[in-house]
């Protein structure tokens, strides 16, 4: 049995002895005698007697372990040309600093402070104040529009709003303050106490708003705090994910679990070691930003990459490996979105021939499907392996992966590889029966969840359960379809909104998109379903071509056409191939799909707030007709 097999049989078999050693890789307050507390199913809680915090794990037990001369955390600014070294002991420092200020206003334990900022340090330095202090984190992404960011604050009900006076993006600058104004007007909880991050870069600062603060006045007045210890089952933020009533979905994290599963996870699922470099381009309004710019890599003892710019325009395509050559980073975690918008841009990664890239050991990929045309291209060019895994904010970490630090296994293009030990993925078809090898299917998790994942939704078990629990009981609906081949390998198709129904034929969009984003002339594509009067939907394709490429629209469409025709087969019916400048996407780069059918189908639809460029949904719109 290999070392795989072992840990995930002990995992599935024998829970309590599995997650109690990996517990002993963090620093207890109180240790933990329990891993499982399951006696109120289908709600589960982990290591319920112990208490710890989660701060003092990423920043304290590193300083008091000699290592406060290590660089923690390295933020790259392509937007302001700066970067900053940070050690462990002079972030501990501005950490206990910025927890004291959070203190002295009245902040404690169970407290939430809403999270309003840019990708600048301070953003994650205010995460980790939270966590020292017990209070609870809801960080929101900087730059949503103030009716979204009321929302959340009037669900959080926060004593307290960190924000800065703004972000910058290529070409522009977006204004902080006068949205948070706005949204406090619009808030039946406003929060008594506003705390501002001057940036000269933009303007704007505390003291054009009455009774707002200055960070950097309170800051240097302020005295550090000790950690304050907390439940291992307290939560240590809220983060919001779209829900569809239109209503934000609160996914609650919990101290203890959160910190055993990071931990476990940087070793095992990455193979990141203390002293190692890390970077996560992702922001810290996504879970990703959460879990591997600031608590993974701090937990694990590793030094984190924060960085501020795009793949492509800040300035050029050459970005990203200029950040890997320069900081020397050991493994980039990033969104296929972001590889696809630097092939597009220079095809034959001839920006990459400038950088001496050798320190990289591997490129990780997640947040959307990894396309095997994506795949295949970035292993070419960068020599190392290409590791999709699969995993969701409500999660938190991997579901499945290739387990480079445990034992890496052989990659197969479009697969994240296997379940993580500690989730029991299956496959059920509507009716909740089980499915076998590589029969399509929902894919659901057995509970319960291992640690690290949601522990339910914020004040709202009922919405908790009928999201996740209800549908298939004892088990958790990802809410994506897929399939799992003899060999164990997860296959994730898409979400279970894009399987369509054509001449009652059931086929995955995902499956027609990978057939489409091979072609060499594709930079990216969305296949989204479609109103059909004949056959109920048939797939409508949008393809972005690649940088210099010339092709004639029918002579693309012609031969798409035939490609999924070879492929999938006829039933597919495949036979609508639109040429775009650019697909919509969200800021954490997931193409808006859902929308675009609604635009396709003539349907009401409403402008998600979490769009990158919202004239690029408007282009699209008036090219198909919506």
């Amino acid at each position: 049995m290999g070392r795989y097999a072992e840990a995930f049989s002990q995992a599935k078999d024998d829970r309590e002895s599995f997650w109690l050693d990996a517990a002993k890789g963090v620093d207890w307050e109180v240790a933990p005698t329990r891993a499982l507390d399951d006696s109120a199913p289908p709600i589960y809680r982990w290591f319920p007697d112990g208490t710890l915090n989660t701060c003092h794990n990423a920043l304290d037990r590193h300083v008091a372990a000699g290592k406060g001369d290590r660089t923690a955390l390295i933020w790259d600014s392509a937007m302001v040309g700066e970067v900053r070294h940070y050690t462990y002991a002079a972030l501990l420092d501005e950490v206990s600093r910025f927890a004291g200020v959070l203190a002295g206003r009245g902040v404690g334990a169970g407290d939430r402070v809403v999270i309003y900022m840019p990708m600048i340090p301070e953003a994650a330095i205010a995460m980790l104040a939270c966590a020292r202090i017990g209070a609870v984190h809801s960080v929101v992404f900087g730059g949503f529009a103030a009716p979204e960011l009321a929302t959340r604050i009037d669900d959080a009900a926060p004593v307290a709003i960190v924000t800065a006076s703004g972000g910058l993006e290529p070409g522009r600058t977006v204004e902080y303050l006068p949205m948070v104004a706005r949204a406090l007007e619009l808030s039946t909880t406003p929060p008594s106490t506003v705390i501002v991050k001057d940036r000269p870069e933009i303007g704007g600062a505390a003291a054009d708003y009455d009774g707002w603060l200055d960070w950097e006045e309170l800051t240097s007045a302020a005295e550090p705090v000790a950690p304050v210890p907390v439940a291992a089952t307290d939560p240590l933020y809220i983060l919001y994910t779209s829900g569809t009533t239109g209503k934000p979905k609160g996914v609650v994290r919990d101290n203890g679990g959160h910190a055993v599963a990071l931990t476990w996870s940087m070793s095992n699922i990455y193979g990141i070691e203390p002293g190692d470099v890390w970077w996560t381009a992702s922001d810290v309004g996504w879970v990703v930003g959460h879990s591997y710019i600031v608590y993974g890599p701090l937990l694990a003892g590793a030094t984190s990459v924060m960085y501020e710019g795009k793949p492509v325009g800040t300035p050029d395509a050459g970005a990203f490996w200029r950040v890997i050559a320069q900081h020397k980073a050991n493994a980039l975690f990033t969104a296929p979105t972001a590889i696809r918008a630097i092939r597009k841009a220079d095809p034959d990664a001839a920006e990459l021939a400038k950088y001496d890239t050798s320190s990289l050991r591997a490129l990780f990929a997640a947040g959307e499907r990894l396309d095997p045309d994506t795949f295949e291209w970035a292993g070419e060019v960068l020599g190392v392996p290409v590791i999709d895994h699969w995993w969701q904010t409500e999660t938190g970490w991997a579901i499945a992966a290739n387990l480079r630090g445990l034992e890496p296994m052989p990659l197969k293009a479009g697969s994240p590889t296997v379940p993580v030990p500690g989730y029991d993925v299956g496959i059920v078809d509507a009716e909740g029966n089980a499915l076998g090898a590589d029969e399509e299917g929902n894919i659901v998790i057995k509970l319960p969840l291992p640690p690290g994942t949601l522990a339910g939704l914020w004040q709202d078990e009922e919405r908790y359960r009928g999201s996740y629990l209800n549908t298939f009981p004892g088990y958790y609906v990802t809410g994506d379809t897929g399939y799992v081949d003899a060999d164990g390998y997860v296959f994730v198709l898409g979400r279970s909104d894009d399987v369509i129904n054509v001449a009652g034929h059931r086929l995955s969009t995902g499956s027609i998109e990978a057939v489409v984003a091979s072609h060499p002339a594709v930079a990216e594509c969305a296949v989204i379903g479609i109103h059909d009067d004949l056959k109920g939907q048939r797939p409508s394709g949008y393809v972005v071509l690649k940088a210099g490429v010339e092709i004639e629209p029918d002579v693309l469409r012609g031969e798409l056409v035939a490609m999924v025709r070879e492929q999938i087969g006829a039933v597919a019916t495949f036979r609508d191939v639109t040429v775009v400048p650019a697909l919509p996407k969200t800021r954490s780069g997931k193409i808006l799909r859902k929308t675009m059918r609604q635009i396709a189908d003539n349907e009401e639809y409403t402008v998600p707030s979490t769009i990158e460029d919202p004239d690029v949904l408007a282009d699209l719109a008036k090219q198909i007709g919506g």
